[in-house]
C-alpha cells in the first residue's frame, strides 16, 4: 500500500482528496495536514510514501514545509498539488526537493498516475509545466533586495516610499527598479508588478 500524507488548508479540498485515494486498492491516506507546520510533524510521526502538499499554507508555507521535511529525510517523496501556474513558484518548488508538480484542477486519475509514478522512483511534471519552466530557463534571476522592491509595488508605493521601508536610498531603488524591468522585460513598474505577479515571483 502507498502510505499518503495530505496537505491543504482548504477542508472541501482536502475530503475530495480523500476520497480519490481511498478509492484506490493500492492506496491508504495515513493522515491529513491543514498548515505546514502541522505537515512536517506528522510527517515525523507516519512517515508517509507520498506526501501532497499545497504551496500556499498558514504558518508555514509548502516550500519551507517541504525543506524542512527533507532536511530530516531527504529520501521523502513530495509532490505539490497547487493552484499556482507561476514558474517562479513551480521551479522554488522543484529546487526544494519535490518530485512532482500537479495542478488541483487535474482529473483524479491523472492524480493517482503520479502518485504511482512518483512512488515508484520518477519525477512528473505536466507538460505545460515543464514548456513554462524552458520558456524561462535563460532568464536572469532577480536578486533578493530586487524582490523585496518588488514585493511593494502592489501597494503603489512611491521610490521614496520604498527605500524607507527597506532602508536604502531612492536613487538605489529606481536603480533597482531599472534592472527588475530589463530582467522581465517591462516596459514601466505596473507591468514588472503584473509579470512578477502572475509568473510567482511575489504574491499578493
Amino acid at each position: 500500500m502507498i502510505r499518503i500524507l495530505t496537505v491543504d488548508d482548504h477542508p472541501l479540498f482536502r475530503e475530495g482528496l480523500a476520497a480519490v485515494i481511498e478509492n484506490q486498492d493500492d492506496m491508504t491516506l495515513v493522515a491529513t495536514a491543514s498548515n505546514g507546520r502541522e505537515a512536517v510533524q506528522l510527517f515525523q510521526k507516519h512517515r508517509p510514501d507520498i506526501t501532497l502538499m499545497d504551496l500556499r499554507l498558514p504558518e508555514l508555507n509548502g516550500i519551507d514545509a517541504m525543506i524542512a521535511i527533507r532536511l530530516e529525510f531527504p529520501e521523502a517523496r513530495v509532490i505539490v498539488v497547487s493552484t499556482s501556474e507561476g514558474d517562479a513558484e513551480i521551479r522554488s518548488a522543484l529546487q526544494a526537493g519535490a518530485c512532482g508538480y500537479m495542478f488541483k484542477h487535474m482529473a483524479p486519475g491523472e492524480l493517482v498516475d503520479v502518485i504511482r509514478q512518483v512512488n515508484a522512483g520518477k519525477k512528473s511534471v505536466p507538460p505545460t509545466v515543464a514548456v513554462q519552466l524552458a520558456e524561462h530557463i535563460n532568464d536572469v534571476a532577480l536578486t533578493a533586495r530586487e524582490i523585496e522592491v518588488l514585493a511593494h509595488l502592489p501597494g503603489g508605493n512611491r521610490n521614496s516610499e520604498i527605500g524607507v521601508k527597506l532602508f536604502i536610498s531612492e536613487d538605489t531603488v529606481k536603480r533597482h527598479m531599472k534592472n527588475i524591468m530589463e530582467k522581465l522585460n517591462a516596459r514601466d513598474r505596473t507591468q514588472a508588478m503584473t509579470i512578477a505577479i502572475r509568473r510567482g515571483i511575489i504574491k499578493i
